[in-house]
């Protein structure tokens, strides 16, 4: 009976679990921060994923092997997934103080921790509104993968 109860609490758990989107960029500077004032929006438009401003350098935790994540990327004009590892520029690393978003991703598969990867890739300049809503059409067409019920 107790074994019953575990079961379905288990499962209860894994059911209403919440998908979950990071977030990287920088508040203070205005080429960096347009994902970071998606979020309240976000959180409104899709209440099922959980939405998380985390710095890029710190532990990131794949669920499944698989890492969700909104970031600022450098040289694009509108809203671009990016689903390969292979497709991030990654720094000169000299020292520790230059590991970056792309060295972290390339680590955690290399270790057998990460297997899929989904960038919606937010540019640096533009229409706020008109990039906002690029990027709710692009995480609504994401086909599921992002765990949208």
């Amino acid at each position: 009976m107790v074994f019953a109860k575990l079961l379905l609490l288990r499962y209860h758990f894994i059911m209403t679990k919440k998908s979950t989107i990071y977030i990287f960029g920088n508040p203070l500077l205005e080429y960096d921060n347009l994902p970071i004032l998606f979020k309240p929006a976000l959180e409104e438009k899709f209440p099922d994923i959980e939405f998380i401003i985390q710095d890029p350098n710190e532990n990131l935790h794949p669920e499944d092997k698989a890492l969700t994540i909104i970031d600022t990327v450098e040289g694009i004009e509108k809203i671009e997934i990016i689903t390969k590892i292979e497709q991030i520029q990654t720094a000169q690393t000299c020292s520790v103080h230059d590991f970056d978003l792309g060295m972290n991703l390339k680590l955690l598969q290399k270790l057998g921790m990460l297997e899929k990867i989904t960038i919606f890739g937010v540019p640096m300049d533009g229409d706020k509104n008109i990039l906002l809503g690029e990027l709710i059409e692009k995480i609504y067409s994401s086909d599921n993968s992002v765990g949208i019920k």
